[in-house]
């Protein structure tokens, strides 16, 4: 069983016992948050797309830690007019591992 959840304005597909990262969320570590965003779900007798998303069905997850990926160098440059940018990024995020998917 499985199912597509929408958080932080990406999709993902996840199942029980999945470790996720995604898009910092507001909650503390081992919170449980809910993601009722689900716009598919699959059950044994086959796959249920919502329109948009799918009523009454929910995804429980468990944060585990949040942190901040790797660092990536923007850098800006104009040839020939001595233009030149360095700035680094590092985007926060929330690693979760689902619990519980309810269809």
């Amino acid at each position: 069983m499985y199912a597509i959840v929408e958080t932080g304005g990406k999709q993902y597909k996840v199942a029980e016992g999945d470790v996720i990262f995604v898009e910092k969320l507001d909650a503390n570590d081992g919170d449980v948050v809910t993601f009722d965003k689900v716009l598919a779900c699959s059950k044994e007798d086959g796959l249920v797309v919502g329109t948009p998303v799918v009523e009454g069905a929910t995804v429980n997850a468990k944060v585990v830690e949040q942190g901040k990926a790797k660092k990536i160098i923007v850098f800006k440059y104009k040839s020939k007019k001595d233009y030149r940018r360095k700035q680094g990024h590092r985007q926060p995020y929330t690693k979760v591992v689902i619990e519980k998917i309810n269809a």
